[in-house]
């Protein structure tokens, strides 16, 4: 893993503010997109792993997920990306199987965005 995605999830973990094992699942997830062949750096994923990171920390503490618009653009946008939304639903029954709580609908839609434009941005 590139350095400074690593320092990124160092950072989330020493403050406190993420727990160690949320940290170990999203790198499992992003070396597994790595091994697909994508590029997994701070530029192309550091928003990525920021968003799952907090959002197996909060769906882990029982607090709400932050809504992601459910309009027919965003269903629209997600249609062009199969791929994209297979691996967001994958990543959360790998959550519930670890973590032991599945993401909501909105959490995956929210994800199959961020695999999307990563997708789109590895050559």
């Amino acid at each position: 893993m590139e350095a400074l995605l690593a320092q990124r999830i160092r950072l989330f973990v020493d403050s406190g503010q993420v727990r160690p094992e949320i940290a170990e699942f999203v790198r499992s997830e992003l070396d597994a997109l790595a091994a697909e062949g994508c590029v997994v750096t701070e530029g192309s994923a550091g928003m990525l792993t920021s968003h799952l990171l907090m959002a197996l920390t909060r769906l882990r503490n029982g607090e709400p997920v932050a809504d992601f618009r459910s309009d027919d653009m965003a269903a629209a946008e997600l249609a062009d990306h199969p791929q994209a939304v297979r691996r967001a639903h994958t990543v959360s029954v790998r959550a519930e199987s670890a973590l032991g709580s599945p993401l909501p609908e909105s959490e995956i839609n929210f994800l199959a965005m961020h695999f999307a434009l990563l997708r789109r941005d590895t050559p």
